[in-house]
C-alpha cells in the first residue's frame, strides 16, 4: 500500500518575515501569482511552528473558490497542516465550510479532481471531517474512472483505521468491490487493505483464485505473495499449502514477481526442493535481465542462500558461469566469486574446461577490461587447482601455453599460481617446471623473468633440470662477457654502415614515364629491419637498465651451482658451471658501469650480485650458505603459504558459525520476545526484506552519549549550548540543547552553522523564543559527501531590546573524525600496486616514535588509522630491526587509502621512518597523513620502577 508521507518545505531566510496583516492583503487583492507566493509563504510559516489560525477564513473566502490547478494543490497541503482545532479542543466552525468544499470535490465532474481529493483524505485523522465524508468516498467505489476506484478503496481504508465505526462494514465493502472490479490496479490496492482488515476474506478471495492464480496480472500476483509472506509468520500450519502457492506464482512471466516469490520461498520452507527451486529461479533472473544491478543482487541471493543452507545448490555452478557473457567486470567477478563456493569434485572439471574456453576466447581482446578480466579468470582456476589436485596439471599447461599472450600483470599471477602449485604439489613438480622452462623464450617481462627464475632457482630438484634451467639462462643471457661481445657488435655494425654509406647514394624523388613524381606513402614504403638488433630476453632488459633481474639471475645460478653440488655432480662439469656463473655475474656488474646499459646499476643490485660472486667462491661457510639458499628461503614461502591458507580458514570458519545454528542455543519463544524478534532470526512481521534482516541491531547504551557531547560555548554566556554528534553512512546530525541562563525571555533565537570541507548543511533549526532558565532542543542535518576533514561553526543570534538590536554568541568548531568514515579492508597485491601506480596524491610523513617494538608501533597505526595490514604475518620477524608493511583501508565512499610503512629501531633510540600515503583524493591522504603524525607524537609513559 502507497504510504502517503508529509511534503517537507525548507525555509532559505529567515530574517524577512511576513505578518498575518500583510498576508491578508495578498491573499484579498493579489492576483493568482501572487495568491501562489503567498500560499507557499504561508505553509513554510505553519511548517516552521506558527500555525497563524487567523488566516483560515481568509483562505476559505479568497481561495477555495479559485480554479486554478496550482492554488488548488497548495489548498490542499494546507488543509493538511492548518489548525483545524480551537483552544480548548473542539473542531472550528469554518471546518464545516471546508467539509462542503470536499464533498463537491468528491462529487467532481473531473476524475481527476476526485482522485486527488481521495488521497487527501488519507491525511486527515479527524473522525468530525471524515464522518460526513463517507457516503461520497462509497459513491467513488463505483465512479466510471479506475483512476478514482483505485483511490477511493484506500480512503475508505484509512477512514476505518481513523475510527471503525464511521464504516463498520469496511471488509464487507471491500471484498464485495473485489468481486464486482475488473481493473488490475484497482484489485491489487483493494486486496492489500482486505488483507489488513479482515484475514479470512482474504484467504477466501486467494482461495477463489487458485486456479487462475497463475494468469493473474503480476500486481495482484505481488499483493498474494505479500500478504503470504505476512501470514506465514503468524500461521506455520499454513506453511506447506503456502508454498503449493508460491511454488506456482514462482512460474510468472514478470521477473519482480519471480524475484519476490523465489525470496518468499526461502523464508517459508527450508526442505531441500523449495531451496533449489528458488536458488534456480534467481540464476535464471541473473542471465535474462539486463540491468547489471539485478544481476548483482540476484548473485547476493544465492550466494546469502548457499551460506545458510549449503550443498543444495552446488549443480547450478556451469548455469551461473553463463552470467560471464555479461560485459560488466563487476557481473563477473560476483559470478566467478559464487561459483568457487559451489564447486566440488564432481562439477570441478566441467567448470574449469567452462573457464578455459573463456581464457582462451578473451585472448585477443587485449583492452583493458578484458585484461582485467582474463586476470579474474586466472585468479579462479589458481583457487580450484589448488583446492583440487586432479586439475591442477592440466591447468598448469593452458596457463603456461597462454602466458605469452597475456599481459605483465595476467602472465605474474600466472607465476604465482605455479610456485604455489609446486610448493603443494611436489609429485608435478618435474613436469610443471619442464613447461616453465619451454615457455620462458618467449618472454620479455622482466617481472615476469624474475618470478619464473625465482622458480628454478627454488623447484629444480633433479640434475636434468637443472642442465635445461642453465640453457636456457645461456641463451637468454647471449654471448659472455656481455660488454665485449657488444663492442664487438657496434664496432662491426660500424663497418657495415660505413661500407653501406659509401656505396649508397643521395636518394632524390622519382620520375616516372609520363614525366609525373612518384608518391609513396607509410603502407607501401618498405621498412628495413636490421636482424641484428634483436638480442636475447634476459639480454635486453639488462642493457634496457632492470638490474634487479641481474641480481635475481645471479641468486639463481648461486641456487643451482649449489643444488648441483647437493646432488654429487662430478667436479669437472661442476667447476665449469661455476666458472660460466661467475663470469655471467661479472658481465653484469662491468655493463652496468658501462655506457652501454641505459642506467647505471643501483647499489643494491651491485652488492647483491658481488655477494653471490662470494658466496661461490667461499669454500669455509659452504654448508651454511647452501642451507640458506635452498632451505631457509623455501621455509619462507611455506611460513607464507600456511599463513595465507590460516586466515582462508579463520575466515571460512568465523563465516560458518555466523550462519549456523549452534546445538545448545537457548530457545526463543516469539510471543515472549519484547521486540518481536528472537534476536533478528525469526524477523518482524512488518519487515519486507526478511532475508536481509539477520543482524542485530545493537542498542545504544544512554550512558555512552554522555561521552560524545560537546561544548559549545561557554557557562557564562548567556546562551549555554551544547551538542551530541551522531554519525550515520553519509551524513552528521547535531542534537543541540539550548539553554537560557538569564532571567529574561529570548526572542527569535535562531541557530546558523556553516561548513568547511566536503561537508553541507541541510536543514537548519526553526527560530523560537526560549523563557527565562528555559530549554530548547534542536536538531541540524549535515550531508558528507567524502571522507575528508571537515569543521562545522556556527553562531547563535538573538533580539535585543530594541527591535533593531540583536545579539551574537559565537559557537565552538565541531571537528568530523574521518575515522568514522574509514574501515579496514583487503585487497590482492596485483590490485594494490596497481592502485598505487594509478594515484597521484601521496603524502609522505616522517616518524620518530618512543614506542617499545616495531610490532607495537605497527599494531597503534593500524588501530589509530583503521587499516588492514596486507603484509603477511610470516615476513615481520620480531628478531628484525626494520620492518616494511603494505596497509589499506577503504571509505564508506568508495575511496581507497593506501599506505606503505618503512621504519627502523635504532639501537636503545626511537624508532624512525616514514609512512607513504597515496590516495586518489588529496583530501583523503592530507587527512591520514595528519592522523598518522598524532601517533607517531604519542610517547609511552616512563614506568617508575624504584624510588
Amino acid at each position: 500500500m502507497s504510504d502517503l508521507g508529509y511534503t517537507l518545505i525548507y525555509e532559505p531566510n529567515t530574517a524577512t518575515k511576513t505578518s498575518v496583516n500583510e498576508f491578508r492583503n495578498l491573499l484579498e487583492k493579489g492576483k493568482d501569482d501572487v495568491k501562489i507566493d503567498a500560499m507557499k509563504k504561508i505553509l513554510i510559516t505553519i511548517l516552521n511552528g506558527d500555525p497563524m489560525p487567523d488566516l483560515l477564513m481568509h483562505i476559505i473566502r479568497f481561495i477555495m473558490p479559485s480554479r486554478n490547478k496550482e492554488l488548488k494543490k497548495l489548498l490542499y497541503f494546507y488543509w493538511e497542516v492548518c489548525p483545524k482545532l480551537d483552544d480548548k479542543g473542539k473542531m472550528r466552525q469554518e471546518m464545516i465550510l471546508v467539509c462542503n468544499a470536499i464533498q463537491r470535490d468528491l462529487q467532481h465532474p473531473n476524475e481527476y479532481i476526485r482522485g486527488n481529493t481521495l488521497r487527501f483524505l488519507n491525511k486527515l485523522k479527524e473522525p468530525e471531517l471524515l464522518e460526513t465524508l463517507v457516503p461520497n468516498v462509497r459513491q467513488c467505489l463505483a465512479h466510471r474512472h479506475a483512476y478514482v476506484r483505485k483511490n477511493a478503496v484506500f480512503a475508505l481504508y484509512s477512514i476505518y483505521k481513523v475510527s471503525n465505526q464511521l464504516v463498520p462494514d469496511a471488509d464487507e465493502v471491500i471484498y464485495q468491490f473485489l468481486l464486482e472490479e475488473s481493473d488490475s490496479v484497482c484489485k491489487r490496492n483493494g486486496f492489500v487493505c482486505l488483507g489488513d482488515l479482515n484475514r479470512e476474506a482474504a484467504l477466501q478471495y486467494i482461495q477463489d483464485n487458485i486456479s487462475l492464480i497463475g494468469t493473474l496480472d503480476s500486481l495482484i500476483q505481488l499483493a498474494f505473495i505479500e500478504f503470504i509472506r505476512k501470514d506465514a509468520i503468524k500461521n506455520p500450519h499454513l506453511k506447506q499449502q503456502y508454498t503449493q502457492l508460491i511454488t506456482e506464482l514462482i512460474e510468472s512471466s514478470s521477473n519482480v514477481v519471480v524475484y519476490e516469490a523465489a525470496t518468499t520461498l526461502t523464508v517459508i520452507s527450508t526442505n531441500s526442493q523449495s531451496v533449489h527451486l528458488a536458488g534456480t529461479k534467481f540464476v535464471e533472473l541473473a542471465n535474462k535481465e539486463t540491468d547489471n544491478n539485478v544481476k548483482i543482487i540476484s548473485l547476493d541471493r544465492i550466494d546469502e542462500l548457499n551460506k545458510q543452507i549449503p550443498g543444495i545448490l552446488q549443480d547450478l555452478s556451469l548455469e551461473i558461469l553463463r552470467i560471464l557473457s555479461s560485459q560488466d567486470i563487476d557481473v563477473r567477478k560476483k559470478a566467478l566469486d559464487v561459483t568457487l563456493q559451489f564447486v566440488s569434485s564432481r562439477n570441478v572439471e566441467d567448470v574449469v574446461k567452462l573457464l578455459k574456453k573463456e581464457l582462451q576466447s578473451s585472448a585477443s581482446n587485449d583492452d583493458d577490461k578484458t585484461s582485467e578480466y582474463r586476470q579474474l579468470l586466472i585468479n579462479a582456476i589458481h583457487q580450484l587447482a589448488i583446492k583440487f589436485v586432479e586439475v591442477a596439471a592440466n591447468v598448469v599447461d593452458l596457463l603456461l601455453e597462454s602466458m605469452n599472450e597475456l599481459n605483465t600483470t595476467a602472465a605474474y599471477e600466472v607465476i604465482i599460481f605455479v610456485k604455489e602449485v609446486v610448493e603443494k604439489f611436489p609429485d608435478l613438480g618435474i613436469d610443471i617446471l619442464s613447461g616453465l622452462i619451454r615457455t620462458l623464450p618467449n618472454t620479455k617481462s622482466g617481472k615476469v623473468l624474475r618470478g619464473a627464475l625465482w622458480v628454478i632457482g627454488e623447484y629444480c630438484m633433479d640434475e636434468k633440470l637443472v642442465q635445461e634451467a642453465w640453457k636456457y639462462i645461456r641463451s637468454g643471457v647471449g654471448e659472455v662477457p656481455i660488454l665485449s661481445s657488444e663492442k664487438k657488435a657496434l664496432e662491426s655494425n660500424g663497418d657495415e654502415q660505413s661500407e653501406s654509406n659509401g656505396k649508397s647514394h643521395k636518394k632524390g624523388p622519382v620520375v616516372l614515364p609520363d614525366g609525373t613524381y612518384a608518391t609513396e606513402n607509410a603502407f607501401t614504403a618498405e621498412v628495413e629491419t636490421d636482424e641484428s638488433t634483436e638480442k636475447p630476453p634476459i639480454r635486453q632488459l639488462l642493457l634496457s637498465g632492470d638490474f634487479y633481474l641481474g641480481a635475481v639471475l645471479s641468486s639463481t645460478l648461486v641456487k643451482l651451482i649449489l643444488r648441483l653440488q647437493r646432488l654429487k655432480t662430478p667436479g669437472k662439469l661442476l667447476n665449469g658451471l661455476r666458472a660460466e656463473a661467475l663470469l655471467i655475474m661479472v658481465s653484469i656488474l662491468r655493463v652496468g658501469e658501462s655506457k652501454f646499459a641505459s642506467k647505471k646499476i643501483d647499489e643494491d643490485s651491485a652488492d647483491r650480485i658481488l655477494s653471490c660472486i662470494k658466496y661461490l667462491n667461499d669454500d669455509e661457510d659452504s654448508e651454511l650458505i647452501e642451507k640458506s639458499f635452498l632451505d631457509d628461503t623455501k621455509d619462507s614461502f611455506k611460513a607464507q603459504i600456511a599463513s595465507s591458507e590460516s586466515k582462508k580458514a579463520e575466515a571460512a570458519a568465523k563465516d560458518l558459525h555466523e550462519n549456523a545454528e549452534q546445538v545448545d542455543e537457548s530457545i526463543v519463544f516469539r510471543q515472549f520476545d519484547i521486540n518481536g524478534t528472537d534476536g533478528g532470526k525469526n524477523p518482524s512481521i512488518d519487515e519486507v526484506e526478511i532475508i536481509s534482516s539477520n543482524n542485530n541491531v545493537k542498542k545504544e547504551l544512554l550512558s555512552s552519549r554522555l561521552n560524545k557531547i560537546l561544548q559549545l560555548t561557554g557557562f557564562s554566556d548567556p546562551v549555554y549550548v551544547e551538542a551530541f554528534v551522531k554519525i550515520h553512512q553519509y551524513d552528521v546530525v547535531l542534537d543541540v540543547l539550548l539553554v537560557n541562563q538569564t532571567t529574561t525571555t529570548l526572542r527569535n533565537v535562531s541557530v546558523e552553522f556553516a561548513t568547511l570541507g566536503d561537508l553541507k548543511v541541510v536543514d537548519k533549526p526553526a527560530t523560537v523564543d526560549i523563557g527565562p532558565h528555559g530549554f530548547y532542543k534542536a536538531q541540524c542535518t549535515i550531508k558528507v559527501t567524502s571522507a575528508d576533514t571537515g569543521v562545522i561553526f556556527g553562531n547563535i543570534v538573538y533580539d535585543g531590546v530594541h527591535s533593531d538590536d540583536s545579539t551574537i554568541v559565537i559557537l565552538n568548531d565541531v571537528h568530523v573524525d574521518i575515522m568514522d568514515y574509514i574501515k579496514p579492508a583487503t585487497c590482492s597485491e596485483n590490485v594494490f600496486r596497481k592502485m598505487w601506480n594509478e594515484f597521484e596524491w601521496e603524502n609522505k610523513i616522517t616518524i620518530k616514535s618512543e614506542s617499545y617494538s616495531l610490532k607495537e608501533y605497527l599494531d597503534e597505526l593500524m588501530k589509530g588509522t583503521n587499516m588492514s595490514c596486507l603484509t603477511p604475518g610470516a615476513i615481520i620477524g620480531e628478531e628484525c630491526q626494520f620492518l616494511s608493511a603494505n596497509l589499506y583501508s577503504r571509505s564508506t565512499f568508495g575511496e581507497d587509502a593506501l599506505a606503505n610503512l618503512c621504519i627502523e629501531k635504532t639501537n636503545n633510540g626511537p624508532i624512525i621512518g616514514h609512512v607513504r600515503i597515496r590516495s586518489k583524493g588529496q583530501g583523503l591522504a592530507l587527512s591520514l597523513g595528519d592522523r598518522v603524525a598524532t601517533i607517531s607524537r604519542k610517547t609511552n609513559k616512563v614506568v617508575v620502577t624504584k624510588v
